[in-house]
């Protein structure tokens, strides 16, 4: 059974829609990119998905066990978030909040889980420094730390590689595909076509054509063929 299943979604704001007709689904393990031109609504999809906005028409299904209060989050970055005066480890413990319920405090289990998340990421050492003290790499580990502090299922990760150098990005993709053998789903958007196509299952594609299917499938279509050709030969 699907962890989510979209029909027939339309996304916007303001009642405008930016993006419609998308049918797809996410099992347990996939590994989706979404992908697709600047303005095309991505970023409203995933917001769509979460539950930040609401569809203008279509429904958005939740099934094998699947809660929403179960789904982690890493979204794009604004400069203010960057500059946030908090240290790492407050920033970890408050992806536990959903698990908090009416509690105005963390329990030992959350503090411990957020431990743990900081060791995996990497970030344990930093746990007493200013978030905004880091680096963008570094920022983007506590965020994954935070984001798995809410879940152990499914990340939404919209754009997680925007503004980093080469060598951090590389890292960043191998850390989120290596989640992903652990069995975590991943949805992320991403602007960067073949590092998509080279580590996603399946593959989202938004714009004046949709495309949902296989990596394989992807590769094979005209659409894939097309901006997989473009990057080419913009580099």
């Amino acid at each position: 059974m699907a962890l989510l299943t979209v029909r027939d979604l339309a996304v916007g704001y303001e009642g405008r829609a930016v993006a419609e007709g998308l049918h797809f689904s996410v099992k347990s393990g996939d590994y989706l990119c979404i992908v697709g031109e600047n303005g095309s609504g991505k970023s409203t999809l995933m917001k769509t998905l979460l539950g930040i906005s609401q569809p203008i028409r279509g429904q958005i299904l939740i099934g094998d066990g699947l809660k929403k209060n179960e789904i982690g989050y890493l979204p794009q970055q604004t400069q203010v978030q960057r500059d946030f005066p908090a240290s790492v480890r407050e920033i970890v413990l408050s992806g536990c909040q959903s698990r908090c319920g009416l509690r105005p405090f963390y329990n030992k289990e959350e503090k411990r889980l957020a431990e743990e998340n900081m060791a995996r990421m990497g970030v344990a050492n930093l746990a007493d420094r200013c978030y905004r003290e880091l680096s963008g790499g570094q920022q983007q580990r506590v965020l994954l730390a935070r984001a798995l502090c809410a879940t152990r299922k499914v990340l939404l990760l919209d754009e997680p590689v925007s503004g980093l150098d080469p060598k951090v990005t590389l890292e960043m993709y191998k850390l989120i595909s290596s989640l992903n053998r652990e069995g975590i789903t991943i949805i992320m958007i991403s602007h960067d076509i073949p590092s998509a196509v080279r580590y996603a299952s399946h593959i989202l594609h938004i714009g004046d054509s949709i495309f949902f299917g296989s990596k394989d499938k992807y590769l094979e279509s005209e659409t894939g063929r097309f901006f997989l050709r473009e990057h080419e030969g913009g580099e």
